[in-house]
């Protein structure tokens, strides 16, 4: 019984520590934002059309952790998001790239402390959410754009975000059925 509960605080205290506490803090706050987390195997599953790039992209993320958090009533403004890529930067974090990908704002923030795993941050920020990809391990950041379209195309991920947006909007699926027989 003792080393299961050592194991099971072992593994809390690795996940706990597993991504940013600027993220973190963003869950915490956003407390109705989205969360999906991938591992590395899930990440191949995405996967489904079998493309090489993709696998070669993902090759040395061992765990991701997406976060959407929507901008509605005043919230997430350019001041608060300017907060946020401070809160990055105190933590270690360096920006290293801001492109502009389909209409969305990127930036990538990388942190290379010694005796530590490479840790990766990407800021998606458009007109109505911003999303966080927190990543253990790193990729090409000249193709941040390409995991970020993957994950948004992948039909698993799309349909809970879409069941996600539809909650948040008051809408369920029963809501939609009794909309379209009328």
């Amino acid at each position: 019984m003792k080393k299961f509960l050592t194991v099971i605080g072992l593994f809390a205290a690795v996940t706990a520590f597993g991504q940013a506490e600027t993220t973190q803090a963003l869950q915490k706050k956003y407390e109705d934002g989205f969360v999906l987390f991938f591992y590395k195997n899930t990440l191949r599953m995405l996967n489904q059309a079998d493309n090489k790039e993709f696998d070669e992209l993902v090759r040395n993320i061992e765990k991701l952790k997406f976060l959407m958090i929507e901008k509605k009533e005043g919230r997430l403004a350019p001041a608060e998001f300017l907060k946020i890529k401070t809160d990055y930067k105190a933590e270690s974090y360096e920006s290293v790239m801001n492109a502009r990908y389909e209409g969305r704002n990127l930036e990538v923030f990388i942190r290379d402390k010694k005796g530590e795993k490479l840790r990766t941050v990407i800021l998606v920020n458009d007109s109505t959410n911003l999303m966080v990809l927190d990543m253990i391990g790193t990729l090409d950041v000249t193709k941040a754009g390409s995991l970020f379209s993957m994950i948004d195309s992948s039909q698993e991920v799309t349909g809970r975000v879409k069941a996600f947006t539809k909650r948040k909007n008051g809408k369920d699926e029963k809501d939609e059925k009794e909309e379209s027989d009328h």
